[in-house]
């Protein structure tokens, strides 16, 4: 299956370092050649690059790994294609507008049997389940809230409803952030890791790369990273549970 990587901060921050070793993944130290993908935001703009190859061989991938594009909200993805052929309109993250915001999501999973009626406003474009799910939750939470985004535990409930519904179906990990949160549902593997103040060194598993966050960051800053599997091998990461749905908010988890 896929891998996924998102970030959340208090302040806008790059992901060279977690992008340098999860990049890694898409064909060098794992299997994730099928395609790769990742999504900044930046007020209420949004970059998202996309390439139907393996990200370790990608010259946009390898661009990306040294170019400091800050950000308080990035998601990115690596596919092991299991629905849908290996084309760029199959590639995660997927974006969509809803009450005037751009939304951003990438799955690691499998739906298995997943073919959605009445799907409403929002339709697929490529043939994964994974974008048909995106088109889902979409459509519901317009459904509920027609005119603008809800208040964040009214939307949490909703989104946590559905989710559930979807996850009954097969594996469902995905994240999910329209810039001003970020949402991250486990349904086998998610961890992350809030990082602040005390900072120290992280040092990546999928390269011979060590940072030292103190020489970077200020007192204040506040940073979660979160990931399918660990990105580094020094530092302690929280497992979610299965059925577990967080909000990531200024570099914070919440919950409901």
């Amino acid at each position: 299956m896929c891998q996924l990587l998102g970030m959340n901060c208090n302040v806008p921050t790059d992901i060279c370092f977690s992008f340098e070793g999860f990049s890694a993944r898409g064909g060098k130290t794992d299997i994730h050649a099928d395609g790769w993908g990742i999504a900044f935001f930046e007020g209420l703009g949004c970059r998202l690059f996309l390439e139907a190859q393996p990200s370790v061989s990608s010259a946009v991938a390898k661009l990306l790994r040294g170019y400091p594009i800050h950000s308080t909200n990035v998601i990115a993805h690596i596919r092991k294609a299991t629905q849908g052929e290996i084309t760029l309109e199959n590639c995660h993250p997927f974006q969509r507008e809803l009450w005037g915001r751009y939304w951003v999501f990438a799955h690691n999973g499998n739906l298995l049997e997943f073919e959605p009626e009445n799907a409403g406003f929002y339709q697929a474009v490529g043939q994964t389940d994974s974008e048909k799910a995106f088109c889902l939750i979409l459509e519901t939470l317009r459904q509920h809230f027609p005119q603008s985004k809800p208040p964040l535990e009214e939307l949490y409930s909703v989104l946590a409803d559905i989710s559930k519904i979807l996850a009954a179906k097969g594996v469902f990990n995905y994240l999910f952030s329209d810039g001003e949160h970020l949402f991250a549902h486990c349904s086998t593997l998610l961890s992350y890791i809030v990082r602040q103040a005390p900072f120290g060194t992280a040092h990546l598993v999928d390269e011979d790369l060590t940072l030292d966050f103190r020489e970077l960051t200020g007192e204040s800053d506040r940073v979660a990273v979160i990931a399918t599997v660990p990105l580094t091998d020094n530092e302690v990461w929280t497992q979610m549970q299965p059925g577990e749905m967080l909000v990531f908010q200024d570099g914070l988890p919440l919950k409901f």
